[in-house]
């Protein structure tokens, strides 16, 4: 088990030090949007399928106009 653990470090170790050097990306998108919005066209009376679609679009564009930011060295 501890052979395993220490594999499992070595292998993850260069991941996190890419990580420190990428810029910051954006949190949330399709995912995110898509529960949220579900959530909304649920309470609005069963459009749940529809809340979901619109909210993955909605959260995909977000995400894509706040990674633009980022990479034009704005803040998000």
């Amino acid at each position: 088990m501890l052979a395993g653990l220490a594999a499992f470090a070595l292998m993850t170790a260069p991941l996190a030090a890419q990580a420190e050097d990428s810029p910051p990306k954006p949190k949330g998108g399709t995912l995110k949007g898509a529960a949220v919005g579900g959530v909304a066209g649920h309470m609005m009376g069963g459009h749940t399928k529809t809340g979901a679609a619109v909210g993955a679009v909605a959260g995909h564009h977000e995400k894509a106009k706040s990674q633009e930011r980022i990479n034009a060295g704005q803040q998000p």
